[in-house]
């Protein structure tokens, strides 16, 4: 090997050396997290480091704008009153609301008052099923009309497809008659949803019906058997 093969062979060592370092670097800095209670977060640990902090939604904490998505979080077995500050820029899932439990994951930065800034959010919600027994289809509950409004009932029907969003909004999805796609009513809910409820999903709704048109509701299930 003469002398010019060899520096040759060293500059492309060098690059080589370079290249794999600046991936190792992109890859730790996008890697593992330090696992966080919110007490710790808020105690000062993980200042400069990549963390994970789990809590549940505080209710009607949440709010977007300029598509970052900001709210609180607290640790439902240790002290409520103890919050932490979250800001996400991006969708939230449609499982998103009230209560849900929100895996937070990103960097603390304190100016002038501390915030998790996540680059992911993962947000789960444990399953919930009811029996449709005694529940109003879509076209029984629209067919009573003004005689049914804030009353509290059960309803019954199918999430309509492309309509399911996460809360904030002023409809949370539609649902339709299982019997009859033509009968609908939206639904109005803030709280978290199940993981399972999708397009298509038959689900079991308490509520009721507001003058509004609609269905203004406090709880939302999978109806068993689906």
């Amino acid at each position: 090997m003469n002398a010019q093969m060899k520096r040759r062979l060293v500059v492309v060592t060098g690059v080589i050396v370079v290249v794999l370092a600046i991936v190792l670097a992109v890859v730790g800095s996008g890697g593992s997290a330090r696992s966080l209670s919110i007490a710790d977060a808020l105690g000062g640990s993980g200042s400069g480091e990549r963390v994970q902090v789990t809590g549940n939604v505080v209710d009607n904490s949440y709010s977007t704008e300029g598509g970052v998505l900001a709210f609180s979080i607290y640790d439902p077995a240790g002290d409520p009153s103890q919050t932490l500050a979250v800001r996400y820029e991006g969708a939230a899932s449609s499982t998103f609301g009230n209560g849900v439990t929100a895996i937070c994951t990103g960097r603390l930065s304190d100016d002038g008052g501390l915030v998790l800034n996540a680059s992911e959010l993962v947000t789960k919600c444990p399953s919930k099923y009811e029996s449709a027994t005694d529940a109003l289809g879509i076209g029984q509950l629209l067919g009573y009309g003004a005689d049914i409004q804030d009353k509290t009932v059960k309803i019954t029907g199918v999430v309509k497809e492309g309509t399911l969003v996460s809360a904030g909004s002023d409809e949370r999805f539609v649902v339709v008659d299982a019997a009859d796609a033509s009968q609908e009513v939206p639904i109005a809910f803030d709280d978290a949803l199940p993981e399972e409820v999708q397009d298509g999903t038959s689900v079991v709704i308490q509520g009721s019906l507001g003058g509004d048109g609609r269905f203004n509701a406090t709880d939302v299930a999978i109806e068993e058997g689906n």
